[in-house]
């Protein structure tokens, strides 16, 4: 599945949107939704990758739960896409770069994990970590070096 999830940040990527790509899969193992991260090609600060998807399988199947369910993830999900998995009632997220800056899952908070909260969230990481580092890393690489080329500003 995350192969999908991939495929999804390359379409962020191709629009010059952060490449994180997500995909919810069901208890049977059916795709119910993908997502792009979209939040400047919609101005839209809540339209990440986890977000988009969850709202397309809610829609889909008539319920904002979402019990059952895996997240596919390219980028380790943030405080807000965290939230969101919980209130949705995820069971399984499993993503594959870690998000040190950011992170909500395990590296910089423990959400998924937090023995406070009515619900967790079975975590998985490092799924097909080289392509999903790679394909940020080269995103951001490219943007960095189109900045630099940039003219000066008078």
């Amino acid at each position: 599945m995350m192969r999908f999830a991939l495929a999804e940040a390359t379409k962020a990527a191709a629009v010059g949107e952060v490449p994180v790509g997500a995909v919810l899969v069901s208890a049977t193992g059916d795709i119910l939704a993908r997502g792009h991260n979209q939040p400047v090609t919609r101005n839209d600060p809540t339209a990440h990758a986890e977000v988009l998807a969850l709202r397309q399988a809610a829609e889909k199947v008539g319920n904002y739960r979402l019990p059952g369910t895996t997240l596919y993830v390219t980028l380790e999900p943030c405080i807000m896409c965290m939230g969101a998995l919980l209130h949705a009632r995820v069971a399984r997220l499993v993503y594959g770069a870690p998000d040190p800056k950011g992170g909500a899952a395990e590296s910089l908070y423990r959400i998924a994990a937090d023995a406070r909260l009515n619900h967790r969230i079975e975590t998985m990481s490092g799924v097909r970590l080289a392509e999903c580092r790679r394909i940020l890393q080269d995103f951001f690489r490219a943007r960095r070096k189109s900045v630099a080329n940039a003219p000066a500003m008078p």
